[in-house]
């Protein structure tokens, strides 16, 4: 069984908070995937806000990460798969033919669980995209869209004076954090997160909860965790999947405190997971 929060009946948002939904971003409706003859996802429906954050939670194995691959159609890379429904972004399908796979994941930027720098500097690593893409010329420029995208990613002040040195002689969160501006420099309207910060210490952890708060200003967010004190921190609105099903979706408070499932309580209360 699947719910959404725009589904007042399934008792995942009461109706005082109903109108307080914000702008849809992407919606998801009927959303299916195979590996194979594996069904990993089943009759996704789902819809994703703007400027919110979205965590998505459950047990090893659920469909998390298949699913937040579909938002950006990086399940296409792998030659086993079959994605049925739809996907829209701005109401445009993401799925439809005529849309080019490149141009979706310029749209939707991805950071994953390992930092993954290139083997380039600081700067390379930034202006790499934006200058492949078109987006910038080399000069002034480009100077400028490193700059802001540093300052974004809450890194400017540490690098600012060594932009020339390689991007992997950070600190693993430093790293984490250079590939976010990577990923804002090519001015995305949605960030994924794939676990950003389960590879991360506490200190870095931190500082990667606090700007996804602050990006979010500016992004819709959709992030995989396993933590769920994280989720409770940063997200607005928690998924719940379990075995390719979305169990229940509604705002985090929710989730967390009245969950409307009893699988859901039960995973959110360690009772397994």
């Amino acid at each position: 069984m699947t719910t959404n929060p725009n589904d007042i009946s399934s008792n995942t948002i009461d109706d005082s908070s109903a109108q307080k939904i914000p702008e849809t971003k992407i919606t998801v409706r009927d959303l299916n995937l195979y590996y194979g003859d594996n069904h990993a996802l089943h009759n996704i429906d789902m819809d994703i806000y703007k400027n919110k954050i979205t965590a998505l939670i459950g047990p090893s194995g659920c469909g998390k990460s298949t699913f937040l691959r579909c938002l950006n159609r990086m399940n296409d890379l792998i030659n086993s798969v079959r994605v049925d429904g739809e996907v829209f972004i701005d109401n445009k399908n993401i799925y439809d033919k005529d849309v080019d796979e490149v141009s979706v994941r310029k749209r939707v930027g991805m950071v994953f669980q390992q930092p993954n720098p290139f083997p380039k500097s600081i700067y390379d690593n930034v202006s790499y995209a934006p200058l492949k893409h078109g987006f910038v010329k080399k000069g002034n420029s480009c100077n400028e869209l490193v700059e802001k995208s540093l300052i974004q990613a809450g890194l400017w002040e540490e690098v600012k004076d060594k932009l020339s040195q390689p991007g992997t002689s950070l600190s693993g969160g430093q790293q984490q954090r250079l590939c976010i501006a990577r990923t804002i420099a090519v001015q995305p309207d949605i960030i994924l997160m794939d676990e950003p910060t389960s590879a991360l210490d506490p200190i870095s952890t931190e500082k990667i909860e606090a700007l996804m708060l602050e990006l979010k200003e500016k992004y819709a967010i959709i992030t995989v965790t396993h933590n769920m004190q994280q989720a409770g921190r940063v997200a607005d609105y928690t998924a719940f999947f379990h075995m390719g099903d979305l169990i229940e979706y509604a705002d985090t408070e929710t989730i967390f405190i009245n969950p409307g499932k009893k699988k859901t309580e039960d995973y959110i209360t360690g009772r397994y997971g």
